[in-house]
């Protein structure tokens, strides 16, 4: 709850409680097919599946660049299978 000062409520205000994410973050690989600029990438999955892939913070500060072949890891939530997370070149 809101509290306002010492005496409860204020006028208006609006109770929240905030949940956490619990699904955690699943984790696939897929092959890049093309460059769509500095950190998008559309990206096949082992199913056939076409995505847009974007680069993770850590490989955008490296400035990594990825090729059409390379093979990837990619994070994906469990709410949207149209786009995931690139982590690393996968050997």
């Amino acid at each position: 709850m809101v509290k306002c000062h010492s005496r409860g409520l204020c006028a208006g205000a609006i109770s929240v409680d905030l949940i956490a994410m619990s699904e955690p973050a699943i984790e696939t690989t897929g092959t890049i097919l093309e460059r769509k600029g500095e950190i998008l990438y559309r990206v096949e999955l082992l199913n056939g599946k076409v995505m847009l892939g974007h680069l993770s913070k850590p490989l955008t500060d490296a400035k990594a660049v990825f090729s059409k072949g390379d093979s990837v890891l990619l994070e994906m939530t469990p709410f949207d299978f149209d786009q995931g997370r690139i982590v690393s070149r996968v050997s």
